[in-house]
């Protein structure tokens, strides 16, 4: 395995000094964070922004403020960044989860899923008093896990390098990308019938790759070749799709990731987030190049914008929240790939062995990034998703029963 590069400890830092700030404003003068956060930058919802017939199919004008800029734009770039790294370990030669090795942990990213959901609602039933609350309501927030955070706390873990810090990664990816799928399909904003805005980004992923990302052929001129290796065909689609998904009411932090498979990629994978990946010139590392820094300062707005903590917020959606992350998902995720184990006959990623099983599961008991990204579609907001806000930072105390796990199972 090669060595992950340091810039996921820096997006780890911004993380951390945006939450910070936006915690210690949000306290101390609650009024002109809110303010800042919610401040209309542009008023789009103006007469005639949008034409009659796009309103008809359920196409809302939205309303750029500093949250919604940072959640639904800059964060589509985040999610670019970090599902090229699951796609790679998939597809590409010697990758983390290439071929049947894939099986089992993605077996425990359905189960983790399923945990989370089916404990969140128990939980919730059993002890939430929100007048705001309805039954199950929420339970998509626990899908999704932190990619940054794991890592950083994985990486004390494991140690550098190891093979279960690579499957912790494409688990917290995978738990990502399929929260925020289901969180978007269970809220359908204007109906199923807008769904049909997905043939936006299929429409330019498929004319991308048939115009741009097919291998040439080995009889090719050097203009055919160099012509694949252009970055402003695969970017311009990226905005169409981006424009597709979102008008599909999904989440738009999904954007971009249509547009993965037909940019072109290098022959092998070297681990994710890998140094050697930086002599790689293909299109798709090219583009991971170009936002490494850009994303350091996404991570930073997205802190300062969502991730402010209020200190007077403890409620039973709290213990919701926690009783998710802390039993549901850990217990989904060890049954999970026990079946899938069972059901396929496949075996752990090499490497991997039950103690590190067992470290990986209690690593995904902490959720922050994009269970909060969740917060404001699947809660009623207010006091239940501040409360939840907090159960969320709460649950990064699992990666120090992580780290007293690692030290007691050592020898």
């Amino acid at each position: 395995m090669y060595r992950v590069s340091p810039f996921v400890r820096h997006f780890a830092l911004a993380l951390c000094l945006g939450i910070l700030a936006a915690t210690l404003w949000l306290n101390l003068n609650a009024a002109s964070y809110y303010d800042f956060i919610e401040w209309r930058l542009a008023d789009l919802h103006a007469p005639g922004f949008l034409p009659e017939w796009l309103t008809r199919w359920g196409v809302q004008s939205p309303a750029l403020t500093p949250a919604s800029i940072t959640s639904d734009g800059l964060m589509a770039l985040f999610m670019f960044f970090v599902g090229k790294e699951l796609w790679e370990a998939l597809i590409l030669e010697r990758g983390a989860l290439s071929g049947p090795q894939s099986i089992v942990p993605l077996g425990g990213v359905v189960g983790a899923a399923f945990g989370a959901a089916v404990v969140w609602i128990i939980a919730g039933t059993m002890i939430e008093t929100a007048a705001e609350a309805s039954v199950a309501i929420g339970w998509q927030v626990p899908l999704g896990s932190d990619v940054v955070l794991g890592y950083v706390i994985g990486r004390r873990v494991f140690g550098a390098g190891h093979p279960a810090l690579h499957v912790l990664l494409l688990v917290t990816i995978a738990c990502d990308v399929l929260g925020l799928l289901v969180l978007g399909l269970s809220y359908p904003s204007g109906g199923l019938f807008r769904l049909g805005w997905l043939v936006l980004p299929l429409i330019a992923s498929f004319a991308v790759w048939a115009l741009y990302g097919r291998r040439p052929s080995p009889k090719a001129s050097e203009a055919a070749r160099r012509r694949g290796l252009q970055l402003w065909p695969y970017i311009l689609a990226g905005v169409i799709s981006f424009v597709g998904i979102a008008a599909a009411g999904l989440p738009p932090a999904l954007g971009l990731l249509p547009v993965l498979p037909a940019i072109p990629h290098a022959d092998r994978s070297f681990g994710l987030f890998a140094e050697a990946e930086n002599l790689l010139h293909d299109p798709l590392n090219r583009l991971a190049h170009l936002l490494v820094r850009p994303l350091a300062l996404v991570l930073f707005l997205f802190g300062l914008t969502r991730g402010g903590i209020d200190f007077a917020a403890f409620a039973p959606t709290t213990l919701t929240t926690l009783a998710a992350f802390w039993i549901g998902k850990p217990l989904g995720f060890l049954v999970g790939c026990m079946l899938a184990a069972r059901i396929t006959r496949r075996t752990l990623p090499q490497g991997i062995r039950l103690r590190e099983l067992l470290l990986i599961a209690a690593l995904l008991g902490l959720g922050f990034t994009v269970p909060v990204l969740a917060l404001e579609t699947a809660l009623p907001g207010g006091g239940m998703a501040e409360a939840a806000r907090m159960g969320l930072a709460l649950s990064l105390l699992a990666g120090a029963f992580a780290l007293l796990l690692a030290r007691l199972t050592r020898r």
